[in-house]
């Protein structure tokens, strides 16, 4: 991840901070000690930070920059807000202002108008929102992916493995973010075969596993035998589903599910009807969301904030790809060949789904 490091130098000078809920009380007095000036916060959008998903890869990556750098969990240190429902997403950037934490991360793009209001009523606190654009905030960085790449690939390697011609998406909400993920992984599949059909579907929500498992049920008993989700928790019912399904039947007739965002492979982990142990994540299209809270805490640390900025990644600087996970040797090769025509230009990835 060095490139990604030295982007998010070359970017610095703005505003990184993002409010939590659920974290119990984290009131400081304050002051301007080395640790109050390096103090840093993330507050999560109704997903949670154990989502096996986006959340938790902040998370992951906050809590490794704070060891890393000494810190303790808490005031003057690092710690997170959780969000149950939008209405936490204020007063949760509130509690985090409150408790005098230096920068501060919102992760998902439904936290832009909180972020907006907060950053203007506290102009000396750093706000990063991911996943979003805040334009014209000098306090506030921008931090957004090219998820479109790396569902791309992750199109190319359902395609190469499918034996149906029947797969699914399974989208949170949908939104210009979201169109990402559906616009790349539908292109990626057409790349193999315009003829397998995709099955689009969305749960309204990024919390919703029960739902996510029944979307999965339906798309599964209409002949998909591969399903990508971009649905944060909810995509965890995609997962549950999957695993109850596979454990009734040999592992050679196993359906598929490509996690999103973190490696999912040990979400996969199962034992089938014969008691072998096998595994059902075909892929993971990862988001180094950890990676890049982190260096941007640490631009904040070092002085370098990049307030004002919009920093985004892909696959060229490692901020997107995809882990192999369960693909066979010739699926992977597929998926890297087609990496290396996106990055020199060859292949233009779409950010929206075709009408």
């Amino acid at each position: 991840m060095k490139h990604l490091r030295s982007l998010l130098v070359v970017a610095a000078t703005a505003a990184v901070l993002v409010t939590l809920a659920g974290c119990g009380n984290n009131s400081s007095k304050g002051s301007s000690s080395k640790s109050d000036m390096k103090s840093v916060a993330l507050v999560t959008d109704n997903g949670g930070i154990d989502d096996h998903s986006f959340n938790q890869s902040a998370w992951e990556g906050l809590e490794k920059y704070g060891k890393d750098n000494g810190m303790s969990k808490g005031v003057n240190g690092y710690n997170y807000f959780q969000s149950s429902s939008e209405s936490d997403y204020t007063p949760n950037l509130q509690q985090a202002v409150q408790a005098k934490y230096n920068t501060i991360f919102a992760i998902g793009f439904s936290l832009e108008q909180a972020v907006k209001d907060a950053a203007a009523q506290n102009p000396k606190t750093n706000y990063a929102i991911v996943d979003d654009v805040v334009p014209g905030m000098k306090n506030v960085a921008s931090i957004t992916f090219h998820s479109e790449q790396s569902s791309y690939l992750a199109g190319v390697a359902a395609a190469k493995t499918t034996k149906t011609n029947k797969i699914g998406f399974v989208g949170g909400i949908k939104g210009d973010v979201i169109d990402t993920f559906q616009a790349g992984f539908q292109a990626g599949v057409t790349s193999v075969n315009p003829k397998i059909k995709v099955d689009v579907q969305y749960a309204n929500s990024f919390a919703d596993a029960a739902k996510g498992k029944t979307i999965a049920a339906a798309m599964y008993a209409n002949g998909a035998d591969i399903i990508y989700q971009a649905a944060g928790a909810t995509g965890n019912g995609v997962f549950a589903e999957a695993k109850a399904l596979n454990e009734k039947k040999p592992a050679a007739d196993k359906v598929w599910v490509i996690g999103v965002d973190r490696d999912q492979k040990a979400d996969g982990d199962y034992t089938d009807s014969k008691g072998v142990k096998s595994n059902f994540t075909l892929a993971s299209a990862l988001k180094e969301v950890g990676q890049a809270v982190g260096d941007v805490a640490k631009d904040a640390q070092d002085g370098k904030f990049p307030g004002g900025k919009i920093i985004s990644f892909g696959l060229s600087d490692k901020g997107v790809s995809l882990a192999k996970d369960s693909m066979d040797d010739k699926t992977y090769a597929a998926t890297q060949a087609a990496a290396k025509k996106i990055i020199a230009g060859d292949i233009k990835v779409p950010v929206h789904p075709a009408k």
